[in-house]
């Protein structure tokens, strides 16, 4: 990437932050309203019928509120030049897609922690394959123990993130007709993975070590420490998903094909008579694969 290129990318991702601002200030505050009503809701009474529906129902409008706060955040990154509002869905219809990604990506963590309860077992048995030299060097139950987590922390939070975040992000905008040729090399795309790999360090790695050390001071002294603490690790990790999600949007919005229409994708102006094009020209359809242009097989 030339500078020129990397300046008008770093430009485009934080034009697109400026202009979706309202939600991305939502993003801090909805999120944080979201989290303390979860924790109230744990302490909501069930004694009588009318106290354990309110228990079943709180969850449903949280759940709805976080992923009408999403879909409306893509929503806005991908479209701040309002050019493509007649092929966006509704916003009703793009957050009941991300329902369907939030059910992919939780099937996918119940298969990682399932993949996390098996790894002692796992690593016994590649430990016991190794020759006695391998087993006391190299390939010791530690060893492979560390690996394989390390291996489901990468599918965790690198992974499938990655993966899933393109699919909703493009379905909160223009529904279940995926546009595949921005999506696809979106998946191929380096600076993705970087990005995406740069967030998980940031967002999930480095917070986790802030609760290693030991408590030390007095009791308001280790309070104040695991506030501040918290709030570093809550900052972090909304700023690591915001600039997530526009960095999405400016790759998604880079894949962008010649033809704006998907209907008519296969269709190029051709110039009709002596005017300019853009005039006098109008769109003929593309000739058959393996016939030349006068039609002949």
């Amino acid at each position: 990437m030339n500078d020129v290129a990397a300046t008008n990318i770093f430009n485009d991702l934080f034009r697109r932050l400026r202009l979706s601002l309202a939600w991305v200030a939502a993003q801090f505050w909805a999120t944080l309203l979201l989290i303390l009503a979860g924790a109230a809701w744990t302490r909501l009474p069930d004694r009588y019928a009318w106290q354990v529906g309110i228990t079943l129902f709180v969850p449903l409008v949280l759940l709805a509120a976080a992923l009408l706060l999403q879909a409306g955040t893509m929503r806005k990154l991908l479209n701040v030049e309002q050019k493509d509002d007649r092929k966006r869905t509704s916003l009703v219809i793009g957050t009941l897609t991300l329902l369907v990604w939030a059910a992919i990506f939780w099937a996918a963590w119940a298969l990682l922690d399932w993949c996390s309860d098996q790894v002692p077992e796992w690593a016994g048995y590649l430990n016991s394959r190794a020759s006695a030299q391998m087993r006391a060097t190299l390939f010791t139950y530690d060893h492979i123990q560390s690996w394989l987590t390390i291996l489901i922390w990468i599918f965790r939070w690198i992974a499938v993130p990655a993966k899933v975040i393109p699919y909703a992000m493009s379905t909160a905008q223009w529904g279940w007709r995926l546009p595949w040729r921005r999506i696809i090399p979106l998946l191929f795309n380096w600076r993705w993975w970087l990005a995406a790999v740069v967030a998980a360090l940031l967002a999930v790695l480095w917070p986790s070590h802030f609760f290693t050390s030991l408590p030390q001071g007095t009791v308001s002294h280790q309070v104040w420490a695991v506030m501040l603490k918290l709030v570093g690790a809550y900052l972090l990790a909304i700023v690591c998903w915001i600039f997530l999600l526009a960095w999405c949007a400016v790759l998604l919005s880079r894949n962008t094909p010649a033809a704006e229409k998907p209907d008519d994708d296969w269709l190029v102006p051709v110039p009709v008579g002596s005017g300019p094009l853009g005039e006098d020209s109008v769109k003929l359809p593309l000739p058959e694969r393996g016939n030349d242009s006068g039609g002949n097989p």
